[in-house]
Parts: C-alpha cells; sequence; structure tokens
C-alpha cells in the first residue's frame, strides 16, 4: 500500500474574491502523527516536504501526540531538549525556519516553525493546555494550543488527543468542547479558541468508523472505495448534529485510514484486538463567521465559509498520510494551506541597520530605529546570529538594549558589539532584537558577512539544548535571516553615521529569571555541573564565553500587541 496524497482543487475551499489578494501566507505546513512512544525516525525529510519543497512554505505547524512521557523520560526532557524536538529543528533550521513556540503537556507537543522574515509579525504569542484524562486530572488526554497575531490577523493552532475506543464518540465531543471552554488566552483580540479569524484544529482525534463489520472496512480500503466508509465515520457524522462542529471544514479523506496498525509494518492489526481501521488522525480548519448569529450552512456549500470572515482566504493544496513511517502504529498526516489576507501590520517594531560587513571590530556596529508605541524594557537585547540558527537562544553573542534617560529624544538608537560577543572567523550573520515584554523577537536585519581576523575569540552558539519542552512552559523562540524584515523582505542597508553611540553591556550575563531551561551541553556530571553553578549565580562558568548564556526574561507582561 502506498503513501496517499490528496490534490484539492483550490476552487473547492475558497471564495471567488480570493484570487484578487495577493498577500498573506503561501505555505503554511501542518502535520498531526500519533508517534506512540516511538523515538524519531532516521529521516523525517519526506514528512517535512523538505524532498519536494518549493521554498514556499512559511510556517510549519507540528503535533505530536504519545510522545514518551515515562518519568525517567520527562525529567531528561526537561534538563536536555526533547528528541522530537530537536530532530524537527535539526532538519529544518537549516532552511531557515525557527522554533516560535513549543508547548507540551505528557505525551502531547504542540510546535510552531516559521521562517526568520515572519519573525517581527507573529505577536501575541500564547500556548495553553487543557487536561481531560481522568476527569481533567491527567494530561495523557487533552489539548494544547498557540495562538498568535500574524500580520495583524489572529491564528490558533490546536493538537488535541481525544478517547479511544469506538463506543466513545460522544465523550470525545464533550472533551472537544470541554477544551475549547477552558482555553482562554490573555489580550483583547481573541480571548477563546473559536474567537480567532483562523483555526487549526488537528491530532489523534479517534474517531471511528460506525457500523461496517471489519471484512467490509478493509475491502474498501484495498479497493479504493473510500466515500462508502466516509458516510459512517464518525466525525463526518457528527458534523451534522454537533453544535460546536458549526463552521469546521476538512479535505477528502482520499488516502487509506491511519490507524492501526503493527508497528514496523504497513498491515493492519493483526493483534488478538483486531482493531478496526480508521482515520483517527485528522486535520481540520475553520473560520471565524461575521455572518448574524444562527445562519445555517448546508453542508454542499462548507466552502462558502471562506467568504464569511473579515479579509482571510484559506486554501488546502493537499490533505495526504505517509505510509512509509512504520515507527509508530499509527500513520502520519499532513496538508499544506495558503492564508491570503491583506497586511494589517507591515512594519516591524524595531528596524535594525548595520553595513554589508563586518571586517573590523569597529564595524561592529547596529543602529535601530523602534516605532512610537513599542513599550521598550531594560532587558531587551540584540542578539547577533548565524544563518541557521535554530530559536532565540541559539545565539553566538548579545548586547543589551537597555533605555537611557537621554534616548527619548532619540529617533535612531546605537549599541557596539565587543570584541568578545564576535565570532572568530567569517560567516553570514543576522541580528534580532528581542522584546522582553512581549517574549519574542520583534526585528531582525538581512544577512551579513562578517570577516573578521583570526586573532578575535573563538565562535560558537549557544546550544541548542537550552530549550526545554516541559509540562506547561512556553518557550518564544526564533529565527533570523533579513536585514529590515518587511512582509516583502525590503532592504534597508545604512553605512554608520556619526549619531549618537552607546554600548549597552553588563558584566555578566542577565539573571535567568525562568530556571525551566537549563544550560547544559553535554550528560557529562561535570559538564552538568559547571553549568549549574553558572545559572546560580547568574554569570557564565569558568572558561565559558558570556555570550552562552541566554540573557534574562525579567518580568515578562505579555501582551498582543498587533497595530
Amino acid at each position: 500500500m502506498e503513501s496517499a496524497a490528496t490534490e484539492v482543487p483550490q476552487s473547492s475551499f475558497q471564495s471567488d474574491e480570493a484570487t484578487s489578494l495577493t498577500t498573506g501566507l503561501p505555505g503554511v505546513h501542518i502535520i498531526t502523527w500519533n508517534v506512540g512512544s516511538a523515538t524519531p525516525p532516521d529521516d523525517i525529510t519526506s514528512l517535512l516536504g523538505l524532498n519536494v519543497g518549493d521554498g514556499n512554505t512559511d510556517m510549519y505547524i507540528i503535533g505530536l501526540q504519545e510522545v514518551n512521557s515515562m518519568i525517567n523520560k520527562r525529567l531528561k526532557d526537561v534538563l536536555f531538549t526533547d528528541q522530537w524536538s530537536e530532530v524537527c529543528m535539526e532538519r529544518l533550521s537549516p532552511f531557515g525556519y525557527v522554533l516560535v513556540t513549543s508547548q507540551r503537556m505528557q505525551g502531547l507537543l504542540l510546535l510552531v516553525f516559521a521562517k526568520y522574515f515572519h519573525l517581527p509579525f507573529l505577536r501575541g504569542v500564547q500556548t495553553e493546555t487543557t487536561r481531560t484524562g481522568l476527569g481533567g486530572y491527567w494530561g495523557n488526554k487533552g489539548g494544547v494550543s498557540a495562538r498568535m497575531s500574524v500580520f495583524g490577523h489572529t491564528i490558533c493552532f490546536l493538537n488535541c488527543h481525544l478517547p479511544a475506543h469506538m463506543e466513545n464518540s460522544e465523550q470525545r465531543m464533550e472533551d472537544f468542547e470541554s477544551i475549547l471552554q477552558q482555553q482562554q488566552f490573555e489580550g483583547q483580540a481573541a480571548t477563546g479558541v473559536l474567537d480567532h479569524d483562523v483555526v487549526f484544529w488537528f491530532g489523534d482525534l479517534n474517531f471511528r468508523i460506525n457500523d461496517l463489520d471489519m471484512q467490509v472496512v478493509k475491502s474498501a480500503i484495498d479497493n479504493n472505495k473510500f466515500p462508502m466508509l466516509w458516510e459512517k465515520d464518525q466525525l463526518n457524522m457528527a458534523k451534522d448534529s454537533e453544535t460546536v462542529l458549526e463552521g469546521f471544514q476538512e479535505g477528502p479523506l482520499k488516502f487509506p485510514p491511519t490507524y492501526k496498525f503493527d508497528t514496523g509494518t504497513n498491515t493492519y492489526d493483526t493483534s488478538g484486538k483486531k482493531r478496526k481501521p480508521a482515520w483517527t488522525d485528522r486535520i481540520l480548519w475553520r473560520l471565524r463567521a461575521t455572518a448574524p448569529a444562527g445562519t445555517a450552512l448546508s453542508a454542499g456549500k462548507r466552502g462558502s465559509m471562506s467568504g464569511l470572515t473579515s479579509g482571510v482566504k484559506v486554501t488546502q493544496h493537499y490533505y495526504r498520510s505517509y505510509m512509509e513511517y512504520t515507527v509508530s502504529d499509527h500513520k502520519p498526516v499532513s496538508s499544506i494551506f495558503t492564508l491570503q489576507f491583506p497586511y494589517k501590520v507591515d512594519v516591524p517594531l524595531v528596524t535594525i541597520m548595520v553595513e554589508d560587513e563586518w571586517n573590523s571590530i569597529a564595524d561592529a556596529v547596529a543602529k535601530f530605529k523602534v516605532m512610537p508605541n513599542f513599550a521598550r524594557s531594560s532587558w531587551d537585547w540584540i542578539g547577533l546570529y548565524k544563518v541557521g540558527f535554530k530559536h532565540h537562544k541559539d545565539y553566538v553573542g548579545y548586547v543589551w538594549a537597555k533605555q537611557e534617560e537621554a534616548d527619548f529624544q532619540r529617533q535612531e538608537h546605537q549599541v557596539t558589539f565587543t570584541e568578545e560577543e564576535l565570532p572568530k572567523g567569517s560567516g553570514d550573520f543576522i541580528l534580532g532584537y528581542y522584546s522582553n515584554n512581549m517574549s519574542t523577537i520583534v526585528g531582525v536585519t538581512e544577512p551579513f558577512q562578517i570577516q573578521l581576523p583570526t586573532s578575535g575569540l573563538d565562535h560558537s552558539s549557544s546550544d541548542s539544548s537550552d530549550f526545554s519542552s516541559e509540562d506547561d512552559s512556553t518557550v518564544v523562540l526564533m529565527k533570523t535571516r533579513s536585514r529590515s524584515p518587511s512582509p516583502r523582505k525590503s532592504k534597508h542597508r545604512k553605512h554608520r553615521s556619526g549619531s549618537h553611540s552607546h554600548s549597552h553591556s553588563r558584566s555578566s550575563s542577565p539573571a535567568q529569571a525562568k530556571m525551566k531551561e537549563l544550560n547544559v551541553t553535554d550528560d557529562s556530571p561535570s559538564s552538568t555541573a559547571t553549568k549549574a553553578e553558572s545559572e546560580s549565580t547568574g554569570r557564565p562558568a569558568e572558561g565559558s564565553s558570556s555570550r552562552l548564556s541566554a540573557p534574562g526574561e525579567k518580568g515578562n507582561d505579555t501582551r498582543d500587541s498587533g497595530l
């Protein structure tokens, strides 16, 4: 049985006027996979579409279920990056994707990646978790979500693992409704999941195929007669009766049911339980309707929902499974969407300007301007990143962008990197302005070259193990490559001038307010102890560079700052 892909005609899921919109996100790639406590396979290139990609994918949203959460494994994941997050970062960072945020709840894991030049326009990032296992006390079932404002439009990604077994269809709907009710976000733009302009709902939703016996289902699969199974699919049947599902859309299921397989094979369950095949793993989406309340949409016109939301159009390009991955009893499922909308926000909060090249330490100067409505913090900083970095702590060096009293009258500010913050040798780098209040990068540069004499300090970027996807922790990360990133990647190249100059450098890296992320580079006790001492003192360990300790994130004030 081969992998199945569904090519969805654009006209099926977008209204006619959508073609007049030329802005938005050409590619949002969503993946869901119940990994059955397995370790990552050796190669996930096909799953990520990197072997056939056209470079138009803007964001990757990866939702996993049943990530190994045994107590010894969870402890290691707290101290280090979990294996699945690490392998995704390793594969995506060379292509210019940076981890924006991550949320873990026991076996549920949600990862959001974006191209570096989109980072200044992903604002108000927040995550939520809801436990529904054992009456809400256990997180083996439930939902994890991430929401953000994308160019001024609100989007929520919800990864769920709902109750199993054929007879629990009603319980699945009750749990989904409970998740929607409990997940509330801060800010005025969109407080609940369904308040967002676009919602993507995916995961192991565990809906089964009613009535038909095992042989009938297998015969329909073998003969590609999927429509007869659609009619008995519990989720499809629930769409006609469950109010909470109004407005949710899904592409046609033209791939074989993704559950349950004998691990290591493409053979459906041959164990004593002989589970009936089912499409348990799904990806749906919903647009916030602006039509009058109570307006009903017939099942045949679900695609017209694309015309009922305020300026957002969604097109699904394909919906497929991947039979070649056999480490779990589930097959992964993915879909690529295009989001079209007019930009409500197209100017970064901070614009950074640098020379095309830094050929000496004296060249290591950056100027930046801030928008009038941007609230700076004493703990803001500008990081120097090597092209291909994984997240916002994966920097080579940094300088503080502390605001002085004299700065209030200045339209342009300047910082200088000292020798110890600079890499040895040459390479392509990016600067990113990290806002402590917003917990994200709000301004990046285009790549520029650094070619310094080899007498400088050794260059080493911070280890990605600084990132931990611990339960209920939100890590906002990012990646950079553009010099003055606008949606159109326009360049603002500016030479240094004799304007006001001040360098913000503190004698040590800022104290770590979030002690959940430990800077551990390897498993050796000596390394761990040295790092732990560095964390406790708020300064780098002996013999290490100060740039390896992440700037502190003090007094974060999370807010939705869409313009």
